[in-house]
């Protein structure tokens, strides 16, 4: 498990006694050493795998409205990019022959 910090702080949740026991089964049956080991580790997992979608669908949007940008409004070719179309289409040329 990732640890964001030395400093540690305390949470407390409240769950019916049937929650707790369900838990409590699955941490055991997991070959977790306590209920908090497995609590910590799997809300760990599930909080990295929730982070990264959302990141990913953020950058996506971003990725999306950069693209649109530059094909709605299109900045002119520079000095440089002239001449590599030209270099380009040169060897082109060439190559054909």
């Amino acid at each position: 498990m990732k640890n964001y910090s030395k400093e540690q702080t305390r949470f407390d949740a409240r769950l019916s006694k049937e929650q707790k026991q369900f838990f409590e089964k699955a941490a055991y049956l997991g070959g977790y050493r306590s209920l908090t080991d497995f609590v910590m580790l799997t809300v760990q997992e599930r909080a990295v795998k929730i982070v990264k979608e959302k990141e990913q669908i953020i950058a996506s949007k971003r990725d999306g409205q950069i693209f649109f940008d530059a094909i709605t409004n299109p900045k002119r070719p520079s000095n440089a990019l002239k001449k590599g179309f030209k270099n380009y289409k040169a060897f082109v040329a060439e190559s054909k022959k």
